[in-house]
C-alpha cells in the first residue's frame, strides 16, 4: 500500500473544481444560437386530449416554435420502453403500454407533457407555456396499486386488464413452502410498506439537444450516469438519430442516486426539437418539475410469513409484494421487485424454502424505478422488520436470533436464484455490537426513563448484490443489454497516463480511485493519471454506474488493460537494459531488472514506445491497450447497522443517539471515500425512515408533495456522527477482491431505525416515515 495507492486515504482530485465552482454541469453548456424549452404538463392525473390550440402561444415575444406530441408521432419518434422482460407465472410477457414522449391522446399522471415550447429565453418559453391551452376530458383516477387491482377501478393501458403489468413468482414451490408454514412451531406475519420516494438530487436534471445540418448530426448534452446506454436506446428504439450520428455527453453530475440511469422525454424533445426548430434547444427540471416528472423509488406493499421451528430456525418464508409502477413502464422499472428484490430475500440467513409473489401494478403516479439499492432496501427492509418482530414474539434476543440462522458455509445456494460466493456475518454483527455497547443498553434506558424518555434499540443485517452480470445470466432473464464494463489505458510519450473508462462518476470519486489504483500499478503520482468519461465521443462502448458496479466491474475492466500495458511495457523495458522480460519489475515510476541496479525511468519507456527507434523484433509502437470485462457472478457486500433512539412521549420526536455501521465491502481502495458513501447512503436510509414519502390525493391524483414545504429531507441536524467500520471477506470473483458500497448505507439503515423506534415505544404497528405524528400516535396506542 503507498502513499497514494490502493488503501490509501486520498482526498478526492475532483473535488476541488466542485469546491470552488469550477464543475461543469448540463446546465452550464452554452452552444451559439441555443434556445430554451419549457414543457406544457398536464394538470390531471387522467384525461383524454380532445384538442390543444398553441395560437396564442406562438404569437408570444421570443417564440421560436410550439410543438407537439402528433407531430413527434408523424416524425417517427418512437415510444419509451422498458428494457428488461419479465413473464408472468403462466408464461405471458409483460404488459407494456405506450408511453410517449409528447401525449397526443391520454395523459396518465399529472407532469405528462402534452406540447413543448422553444423560445429565446426560459421566461419567455415558460410564459408561452402558459398561453397554450389544452381542452382535456377528465377521467377518473387512481393511485394506490392494491386499489388499481381491483374490479371497477380506471384502465390505465388497454394492454394490462385490470392494471395489472404481471404477475411473477420465484424461489422455492407455494405448496412446499405452504407445508413447511403448517408444520411450522412458530410463524410470523405481517403487512410490509415500504414508502414512495422522490430522488432529489442536488442537480436537477437538464438536457441540450444540437443539431448540426451541415454534418446531420446530433449532440445531446445530458444529466445520464450511462451516456452510452442513452445513446443506444434514443438511437436503435425511440428512432431519434442513428448511433453514428448521434452523440452523448454526461459532463459533470451532480448526484443521480439512480434517477439518471433512465432515458427520459426531455432529452429525446430536445433533440427533435432542435432539429424541427432548426436551434439548439436546452431544458433544465425546475424542483417542482423534478418532483412530478423525475422516476420515484420504491412503492411496495408487502405480506410475509416467517416460520421457525422449536429451535428457532428459520424454515419457510412467503412474500406477497404489489409494487408500484406508476402510469408508464421505466427503463428497468420491471428489474426491481423481481430479480433485484426478490433473489436477496434470503438475506444472511438460511432458509431452506422461500416463495416470492410480485405483482406489478399500473396507476396514476409518476413512473417508478430504481433508485439506490433498487430492490436491496425492499428485500432488507422486509426481512429485517419481520426477523425483528419476530425476536419479539418468541422473546428471544434479535441479535441471538439472527446470529443462530446465519449462513456460515460458503459458497451459498439460496432458493432464490443467488450463490453467495463469501461472508463473515458474524464478524459484522460482533463488531457492531461491541461498537454500540450493546450489552450496556439497559442501563442507558433506565437512565432515560428517569429523564421521561424513551429509549429503543434497533439492528439491521442486510446483504446487497452489486455489479449485475454475468451477462449471459442476466439475458437468460431478461435483461434487454449485457452488463460488462469497458476500459481504456493509454500511456502518453512522455509517460503520463489516460484511463478511458465506461463507467461515469457523479459523486463517486471515480477520478480518484481509478487513478489510485494506476498509481499503484506502476508508481506514478495520481496527479500525472487522468480519467475520462460521459462522453460517447472519446471513450469506447460502457455500460454507465448504477447498482454499485463502477469498482468491482468497472475497475476490473482496468485492471485487465493494465496487465496489458505492464506485459508491453515489460517487453520495452526488457529490451532497453538487455535482460530477460521475466527479470523486469515496474515499481516506484521506474522499470527494473530484479536483483541488480539497472533502470529505466517510467518516462523513458513510454517515450521508446512511441519513438519506436528501438522496440523488439515485429513490436507494434505505442503504448496503450483496451479491455472488456464481464464479471462471472455479483459481488455480495453484507453488514450489520445498529441504530440507538431516544423519544419524547410528549411530542413524538426521534432522536438519534447513536448509529453504528459494520460492513464488509472486501477490499478497499480508498477509505475516506467508502466511508463517505457509507455516511451518505445512511443519511438517506434515515430520511425515508424518519422523514420523506411521496404522496397523492386519491380522489385527484394530485401530487401533495411536490416541493419541499412539503417534502422533508434530512438536515444535518437530524443525524448524528456515525460510526463506521470495516470487516473484509475478499470477494473471490474480481481481480481486485472489491464489493459494492455505494448502496449499502441506504439498504441497512432504515430498518435499524424502525426497529430502534418500536422498541423504544412498544408498538410494532408503525410504517415509514416514522414522523412525530405517526409516533405519538403509535404511543398512544399502544397504552
Amino acid at each position: 500500500m503507498g502513499v497514494e495507492g490502493i488503501g490509501a486515504r486520498v482526498a478526492r482530485k475532483e473535488d476541488k473544481r466542485f469546491l470552488t465552482g469550477k464543475g461543469r454541469y448540463t446546465d452550464d453548456m452554452v452552444v451559439p444560437g441555443m434556445k430554451y424549452a419549457a414543457f406544457v404538463r398536464s394538470p390531471h392525473a387522467h384525461a383524454k386530449i380532445k384538442s390543444i390550440d398553441v395560437s396564442a402561444a406562438e404569437r408570444m415575444p421570443g417564440v421560436i416554435a410550439v410543438l407537439n406530441g402528433k407531430q413527434m408521432l408523424d416524425d417517427g419518434i418512437g415510444n419509451l420502453i422498458c428494457g428488461w422482460m419479465i413473464h408472468s407465472k403462466d408464461g405471458s410477457p409483460m404488459k407494456m403500454g405506450a408511453w410517449r414522449p409528447i401525449a397526443h391522446e391520454t395523459v396518465r399522471y399529472v407532469g405528462d407533457a402534452v406540447a413543448v415550447v422553444v423560445a429565446d429565453s426560459v421566461g419567455e418559453a415558460r410564459d408561452a407555456a402558459e398561453q397554450v391551452v389544452v381542452d382535456y376530458e377528465e377521467l377518473p383516477a387512481v393511485t394506490d396499486a392494491a386499489t388499481a387491482l381491483t374490479a371497477g377501478q380506471p384502465q390505465l393501458h388497454p394492454e394490462a386488464a385490470g392494471n395489472l403489468i404481471y404477475d411473477w413468482a420465484i424461489g422455492t414451490s407455494e405448496a412446499e413452502t405452504d407445508a413447511a408454514i403448517a408444520a411450522a412451531a412458530h410463524v410470523t406475519e405481517m403487512t410490509i410498506l415500504n414508502n414512495r420516494l422522490a430522488p432529489n438530487p442536488m442537480e436537477p436534471r437538464a438536457a441540450l439537444g444540437v443539431y448540426d445540418s451541415a454534418e446531420d448530426h446530433y449532440t445531446c448534452y445530458t444529466t445520464s450516469q450511462n451516456p452510452h446506454v442513452a445513446r443506444l436506446v434514443m438511437s436503435a428504439f425511440y428512432n431519434v438519430a442513428p448511433e453514428n450520428k448521434l452523440r452523448v455527453i454526461a459532463p459533470d453530475v451532480g448526484g443521480g442516486f439512480g434517477s439518471k440511469i433512465f432515458i427520459y422525454p426531455e432529452e429525446i424533445v430536445c433533440l427533435w426539437a432542435s432539429r424541427r426548430a432548426g436551434v439548439p434547444v436546452k431544458w433544465t427540471s425546475d424542483r417542482t418539475e423534478a418532483f412530478l416528472t423525475d422516476a420515484h423509488g420504491r412503492d411496495h406493499r408487502s405480506t410475509v410469513k416467517m416460520a421457525f421451528d422449536k429451535d428457532n430456525r428459520i424454515t419457510a418464508l412467503k412474500v406477497d409484494t404489489i409494487a408500484n409502477f406508476g402510469a408508464y413502464m421505466s427503463l428497468f422499472s420491471s428489474s426491481v421487485p423481481t430479480y433485484l428484490y426478490a433473489t436477496l430475500l434470503s438475506g444472511q440467513y438460511a432458509i431452506p424454502a422461500i416463495h416470492a409473489n410480485v405483482r406489478a401494478v399500473y396507476t396514476n403516479t409518476t413512473p417508478v424505478d430504481a433508485y439506490r439499492g433498487a430492490g436491496r432496501p425492499e428485500a432488507t427492509y422486509l426481512l429485517e422488520r419481520t426477523i425483528e418482530t419476530a425476536a419479539r414474539e418468541l422473546g428471544v434476543s434479535p441479535a441471538e436470533l439472527r446470529r443462530k440462522n446465519f449462513i456460515r458455509s460458503f459458497p451459498y445456494q439460496t432458493p432464490v436464484i443467488m450463490n453467495y460466493d463469501a461472508g463473515n456475518y458474524e464478524a459484522s454483527l460482533e463488531a457492531s455490537m461491541k461498537q454500540a455497547d450493546w450489552a450496556g443498553f439497559a442501563a442507558r434506558k433506565a437512565e432515560a426513563e428517569k429523564r421521561g424518555k424513551k429509549r429503543g434499540i434497533g439492528m439491521s443485517c442486510y446483504i446487497e448484490a452489486c455489479g449485475i452480470a454475468p451477462s449471459a445470466a442476466v439475458g437468460s432473464l431478461g435483461a434487454g443489454v449485457g452488463l460488462w464494463e469497458s476500459a481504456e489505458v493509454r500511456v502518453n510519450a512522455v509517460g503520463t497516463i489516460e484511463v478511458l473508462t465506461g463507467s461515469h462518476s457523479h459523486g463517486q470519486g471515480h477520478e480518484t480511485t481509478f487513478a489510485q489504483l494506476v498509481a499503484d500499478r506502476f508508481g506514478v503520482p495520481i496527479d500525472s493519471v487522468s480519467v475520462v468519461h460521459g462522453d460517447t465521443d472519446k471513450v469506447q462502448m460502457g455500460m454507465g454506474t448504477y447498482g454499485s458496479r463502477s469498482g468491482a466491474v468497472g475497475m476490473s475492466a482496468i485492471v485487465k488493460a493494465l496487465d496489458k500495458v505492464e506485459a508491453k511495457a515489460k517487453k520495452i523495458a526488457a529490451h532497453l537494459m538487455e535482460a530477460d522480460e521475466s527479470d523486469i519489475v515496474i515499481e516506484n515510476g521506474e522499470a527494473k531488472v530484479a536483483g541488480t541496479d539497472k533502470t529505466v525511468p517510467w518516462f523513458q519507456v513510454a517515450l521508446a514506445a512511441y519513438t519506436a527507434h528501438n522496440l523488439p523484433g515485429g513490436m507494434e509502437p505505442g503504448l496503450k491497450e483496451g479491455a472488456f470485462y464481464d464479471p462471472t457472478n455479483f459481488t455480495f457486500p453484507a453488514g450489520c447497522y445498529i441504530c440507538e433512539v431516544e423519544i419524547d412521549p410528549e411530542t413524538g420526536k426521534t432522536d438519534i443517539i447513536q448509529f453504528v455501521a459494520a460492513d464488509d465491502f472486501g477490499n478497499i481502495i480508498n477509505p475516506m471515500i467508502v466511508e463517505g458513501q457509507v455516511h451518505g447512503g445512511i443519511a438517506q436510509g434515515i430520511g425515508q425512515a424518519l422523514l420523506e414519502g411521496v404522496h397523492y390525493d386519491a380522489q385527484s391524483g394530485q401530487l401533495l408533495t411536490a416541493s419541499y414545504m412539503d417534502y422533508a429531507m434530512p438536515r444535518a441536524d437530524d443525524l448524528p456522527s456515525f460510526q463506521v467500520s470495516h470487516q473484509n471477506t475478499p470477494c473471490p470473483g474480481n481481480p481486485l477482491g472489491i464489493k459494492g458500497c455505494g448502496e449499502a448505507g441506504a439498504i441497512g439503515s432504515p430498518p435499524a431505525l424502525i426497529n430502534a423506534i418500536t422498541d423504544a415505544i412498544g408498538n410494532n404497528d408503525l410504517s415509514m416515515p416514522a414522523t412525530p405524528q405517526k409516533v405519538w400516535a403509535a404511543i398512544h396506542a399502544a397504552h
